[in-house]
């Protein structure tokens, strides 16, 4: 957990103003959702700040953020990713793509989307959806 939690200044000036604005806007549709702890981290070597959604010791996704570039986790279970392959039609090709090269470990695939902007929302959203119904009316 960090000790002092990035301002709004901090993530864009580390950012930018466009993907701090795309960073924020997937976070309000997250937590329209979800109602879930949010966590702030240290990134890791590859990272600054990492940004999860957790709730009963269980991470639903992370955010991740660094120089220039936002990036979002999702790791899918065996039963999650047999959803997906079933329901992978419904997803862009893009999504299918990083799917598709992300690598399985013991716990899961893990999958990781470097944002550039909202266009990737929608599918965003579903993987969620498998990997959690939401729980907020």
């Amino acid at each position: 957990m960090l000790e002092k939690i990035p301002s709004q200044e901090e993530m864009t000036s580390l950012i930018g103003e466009t993907l701090f604005e795309s960073w924020k806007g997937l976070c309000e549709r997250i937590e329209e959702k979800y109602d879930m702890e949010r966590q702030w981290n240290s990134g890791g070597k590859r990272w600054k700040y990492e940004y999860k959604y957790r709730r009963g010791g269980k991470t639903l996704c992370a955010l991740y953020a660094k120089e220039d570039c936002f990036g979002f986790m999702v790791i899918l279970g065996q039963a999650e990713r047999d959803t997906f392959e079933r329901e992978r039609q419904n997803y862009s090709p893009e999504v299918q793509k990083v799917y598709d090269e992300s690598t399985t470990y013991h716990d899961g695939k893990w999958i990781m989307f470097m944002l550039e902007d909202q266009s990737l929302f929608d599918d965003m959203m579903q993987l969620l959806k498998i990997k959690r119904r939401p729980n907020k009316k």
